[in-house]
């Protein structure tokens, strides 16, 4: 009967511990596979499946670096914006790829990589914005505005910086769906990086919304984001490989390139190697 017990337990150990390892994130361990999985939220134009292919400036710059460390298969496992960070530590990916912005309170959750790109916010609303909605404080100003966010994304915090009342936001699992709120009138504006809301919006290809230009950025802390691709806190020897061979490819004008093919400006949305660096929008300096 003792054995029985002793056999059971050890059974039950090596469940718990095969289902506590997860996988193995190392850089070695990827080199030796050949195959890096990335996690995404289907966001354009930073990570996003389009007929089954992975695409997006985050993914593209993240091909390359891996690409650079012997890697050639990148994989995609769809999450939801607000999972990436625990999915990462829990090592259902290696990397987060989706131009997530870095924040001091995210950093406390996973180590970036040093900034790929930098973005600022946008807001799209009803046909002919019949709220006169041009910037946070607007929603602010006026609590019957109701504003739809994707969940996890940094712009809940920014609008409630800004004056925002919680029972003023609601959340959707993405972009689409956002826009699918303010169409079925339980939403009058959704916001969100301004890339992804105008790449988003032109798809839509509807004239039932239409994206402010006239939007007043907010003059808040992490505005603008830096977006950058995100790992484990126990995977510092991935974090700074990766570092090492994407300071490369801004020095040779590949980062540069691969955001200009998606959609974004060479220049504007371009951050140049040790101008900004992670550690110091880790520490709030940005």
């Amino acid at each position: 009967m003792r054995n029985k017990i002793i056999l059971i337990g050890l059974a039950l150990f090596l469940l718990l511990l095969a289902a506590c390892g997860g996988s193995d994130n190392s850089l070695e361990s990827i080199q030796d596979s050949g195959t890096v999985e990335v996690g995404f939220a289907n966001e354009s134009p930073y990570a996003y499946e389009e007929d089954g292919e992975l695409k997006g400036a985050a993914v593209d710059i993240a091909t390359a670096v891996f690409a650079e460390l012997g890697v050639d298969n990148v994989e995609g496992k769809l999450s939801d914006f607000s999972e990436l960070i625990p999915g990462v530590q829990a090592g259902q990916f290696d990397v987060v790829t989706a131009g997530m912005a870095i924040q001091p309170d995210r950093c406390e959750n996973a180590l970036f990589g040093e900034p790929e790109m930098v973005y600022g916010e946008g807001l799209v609303v009803e046909a002919g914005n019949p709220l006169s909605i041009e910037s946070y404080k607007d929603i602010a100003d006026n609590p019957d505005i109701t504003v739809v966010v994707m969940e996890g994304a940094t712009e809940i915090e920014f609008l409630k910086s800004e004056g925002v009342a919680d029972d003023q936001i609601i959340t959707a699992s993405d972009i689409p769906a956002t826009f699918s709120a303010i169409q079925a009138g339980r939403a009058d504006a959704t916001t969100g990086t301004e890339m992804t809301v105008r790449m988003a919006f032109e798809s839509a290809d509807t004239e039932d919304l239409e994206i402010v230009e006239s939007f007043e950025q907010p003059e808040i802390d992490g505005v603008p984001s830096y977006g950058a691709a995100a790992f484990s806190l126990e995977n510092e020897e991935l974090r700074d490989a990766y570092n090492e061979k994407l300071e490369e490819l801004k020095e040779d004008g590949t980062v540069a390139e691969l955001l200009e093919q998606n959609g974004f400006h060479p220049e504007s949305n371009f951050v140049e190697a040790g101008s900004v660096t992670t550690e110091q929008v880790c520490q709030g300096e940005y």
